[in-house]
């Protein structure tokens, strides 16, 4: 299996990869998300990879596979950003409990002469999050940094009820999809 570049200052991605054996270098690359216009979540979320594709080939070339992924995080139709504050984040996290919420990866892979994209969803039926509980994951500040202010592997596991795709997918990363490809 040939080493890749991780376009991407995620320690999650990061983990993933070395959890399934992948060498990589991690170098993030700076694009402006907040200049994408979308008008759908799988729109947005393409866009933001595409952006940070560009970025990466631009600034790294292909002497080793650069990989490019971004993630968003979407309930009720709309786009669940990183909150701002703990106002924010207590309405993203509320509008999650007691329904789905779906979490899209957007991954592209691209060595010489092989160009692999991916957009994947991942979603999840919650029950409704005890307020208590929500309060202290909101004191805590984990959610700081997290697309919809969702931590699947943490504060929400104990209310999700079903699950559909892909765990890796919901982390940021399907690295199932991607390990043929190296």
């Amino acid at each position: 299996m040939s080493r890749v570049r991780l376009c991407s200052n995620s320690t999650t991605r990061a983990k993933l990869l070395e959890k399934a054996g992948i060498e990589f270098i991690q170098t993030g690359v700076d694009f402006d998300e907040d200049s994408i216009k979308a008008k759908t979540p799988k729109e947005f979320v393409y866009k933001a990879t595409l952006g940070k594709y560009k970025e990466a080939k631009k600034k790294f070339g292909l002497d080793i596979p650069i990989l490019v992924a971004d993630t968003v995080v979407t309930s009720q139709g709309k786009i669940l950003r990183k909150a701002k504050d703990e106002t924010d984040a207590r309405e993203i996290l509320n509008l999650q409990s007691g329904s789905v919420t779906s979490i899209i990866t957007c991954t592209i892979l691209e060595k010489k002469n092989m160009f692999f994209l991916d957009i994947s969803s991942t979603d999840y039926l919650f029950s409704e999050f005890d307020k208590d509980d929500l309060e202290n994951f909101i004191k805590s500040s984990e959610w700081r940094g997290k697309a919809g202010a969702c931590m699947v592997e943490g504060f929400c596991k104990p209310y999700i009820k079903e699950v559909r795709g892909l765990e890796s997918n919901a982390m940021g990363l399907p690295v199932e999809k991607i390990v043929a490809f190296l």
